[in-house]
């Protein structure tokens, strides 16, 4: 599958392979493909994320997901869910952390690098790369660009794709700005 991604496709794998060991995390999860999506220049995704507004805020999006891994990867649709229940997600954290210190339910990301040190790729992000496959297909298009991958990562369901669109980064906004669909 690899062989079908441009050089910016490649590019974004790289890139959050790149921040997973920055952040001393043994896997590349959705949110690491996120953030190389926003790291990007001049390609067709980073085109659509600038178009949206979403390069703008990255500060606000990268907050917004380390608040999501400070609430154990809660999504803000989960949390709102039990809010309506009467549940506050802020004051069991707080609980949580102050009896077994911050960042407490934010625990590390589950599965293990290869032997030579370098993350894997979680189930999720694998999802990911698989989708794009099936977008770039569904297209007619023989290359997986980084335009897939960003669309496949605002289709996903999850963390990341919430982020994303919470910031203006919605699968249709992102499909009408690469390819004029109507939504």
């Amino acid at each position: 599958m690899f062989e079908r991604f441009t050089t910016d496709a490649r590019g974004v794998v790289i890139g959050a392979v790149e921040h997973a060991s920055r952040a001393g995390s043994p896997v590349v999860t959705e949110e690491h493909l996120l953030l190389a999506l926003l790291d990007r220049e001049g390609g067709k995704a980073a085109f659509a994320l600038t178009s949206l507004g979403v390069t703008d805020r990255r500060a606000e999006v990268v907050e917004a997901l380390a608040a999501a891994r400070r609430r154990g990867g809660m999504s803000k649709a989960d949390e709102d869910a039990l809010a309506g229940l009467g549940i506050s997600v802020e004051e069991i954290v707080a609980r949580v952390e102050e009896t077994h210190g911050p960042g407490a339910l934010a625990g590390a990301e589950r599965g293990k690098a290869w032997p030579s040190g370098r993350p894997s790729f979680t189930k999720g992000s694998k999802k990911v790369l698989e989708k794009s496959l099936r977008m770039a297909l569904a297209r007619k298009q023989k290359h997986i660009g980084d335009e897939h991958l960003l669309l496949a990562l605002a289709a996903m369901p999850g963390l990341a794709g919430e982020v994303l669109a919470e910031f203006g980064g919605t699968y249709g906004g992102v499909e009408r700005v690469l390819f004029g669909v109507e939504g």
